[in-house]
């Protein structure tokens, strides 16, 4: 995700096997670690902003020559790209400038017929999420878990279904006039 030159790889070799890009998709992240500002790791802040931050610019950028009127760019952000908490500046800094970058391609997209648009999933019932619960709780896996349900409106975590619907939504003509925005799936967690 960080390497200007496999991204780009990869892209031209999603065309060539394609034919064309309707959908871009930018989903890739990891949590960094907890800890307060003052504590962070300075390596471990720069790899969360690489991967999560460059690493959409760059499926982006390189993802942009092939898309016509009609694409869709779905960027994953995070529920604490709206939020944040103590200990998880890397990667609450990371999901905020997920934001920006969206809107200022959904600008720069909109006058060639080009959707923008971020996801904010809360927390999802897979194993990234429970190592970050484990991680800020220092609870077991299901105790953890129940922490976390407590935090959520909704009192759950998403199934992964759930948020695939929604992206699947934004990647669709169902949402033909929507650019720019932030659709969460958080359970109401932001509200």
């Amino acid at each position: 995700m960080t390497s200007s030159v496999q991204v780009k790889t990869a892209v031209a070799r999603a065309v060539e096997t394609f034919g064309r890009l309707d959908v871009v998709v930018s989903n890739a992240g990891i949590s960094g670690v907890i800890a307060p500002v003052a504590d962070y790791p300075e390596e471990v802040f720069d790899q969360v902003l690489a991967v999560h931050v460059r690493g959409s610019f760059l499926v982006c950028k390189h993802s942009l020559p092939y898309l016509e009127a009609g694409a869709s760019v779905v960027i994953t952000s995070s529920v604490v790209g709206l939020t944040s908490a103590a200990g998880i500046c890397a990667y609450a800094t990371a999901k905020h400038a997920l934001v920006g970058l969206m809107r200022t391609l959904a600008k720069e997209t909109a006058p060639h017929g080009i959707r923008v648009n971020t996801i904010h999933p809360g927390p999802v019932d897979n194993e990234f999420q429970h190592r970050i619960e484990v991680a800020a709780t220092g609870a077991d896996r299901d105790r953890a878990a129940s922490i976390f349900s407590q935090l959520i409106p909704l009192a759950r975590h998403a199934d992964p279904d759930e948020v695939a619907r929604a992206m699947l939504f934004l990647a669709s003509d169902e949402s033909s006039f929507v650019t720019g925005t932030t659709l969460t799936v958080d359970g109401g967690m932001s509200i």
